[in-house]
């Protein structure tokens, strides 16, 4: 394992989440960390293994995509973090504040406080810029689809949550989890209506009574 670079430049962020839409389970937000000096390269090598938004690389790739990226966290050619935020959260609290309270949890773990003035902060359309004194921070629409710092957080949110999904189908098996990832599919539907709804479904989002 080759020694973590020590950060002392100018870094570009990237932030997406996964899992804003479905009935059930949790929204995972990524964040992505790359130094400036060397995100050409970073971006160059995943984007010829398929890097693009999580929702145009099928699951193999997003795999394989992940396993990339971790391996370069290892090497200190990037950071990552990726927080879950629960359906319970979500039926309380709503969605934009899941998401808010999952930028929160990532940028901690990164410390990206530490380097809003040195940080190029790059977020998916959806979303809202945290507050801080960044060097430059933008919204940008459709950004999965074209900023490579993002779609690593996409890949990363999406690989995160959908094994976490595999995970709820083993402990709620009648809904198939592990297939729809949540999402109000007709098959997911039908389950809700001759099974209600588990801890792990949306209050609010589901027409079915528990």
């Amino acid at each position: 394992m080759k020694p973590a670079l020590q950060w002392t430049e100018e870094y570009i962020i990237g932030v997406d989440e996964a899992g804003r839409g479905p009935l059930a389970g949790p929204v995972a937000v990524g964040v992505s960390l790359i130094p400036k000096s060397t995100s050409r390269a970073v971006f160059s090598q995943l984007k010829k293994a398929g890097l693009n938004d999580s929702k145009q690389v099928k699951e193999v790739g997003r795999e394989k995509l992940f396993e990339m990226i971790s391996e370069m966290q290892k090497e200190g050619k990037l950071k990552f973090a990726v927080a879950l935020v629960s359906a319970d959260i979500i039926s309380k609290k709503g969605i934009v504040f899941a998401i808010k309270n999952g930028i929160q949890k990532c940028f901690k773990k990164l410390d990206v406080h530490k380097l809003c003035e040195k940080s190029i902060l790059e977020m998916d359309g959806a979303l809202k810029i945290p507050e801080g004194d960044w060097k430059k921070a933008s919204v940008i629409i459709k950004g999965d689809s074209i900023k490579p710092s993002i779609m690593i957080a996409s890949i990363v949110a999406k690989v995160t949550r959908d094994r976490h999904m595999k995970k709820l189908a083993k402990k709620y098996p009648a809904y198939g989890f592990d297939i729809h990832k949540g999402y109000g599919t007709k098959k997911h539907k039908e389950a809700l209506v001759l099974n209600g709804l588990c801890a792990e479904h949306r209050a609010g989002w589901c027409k079915v009574d528990k």
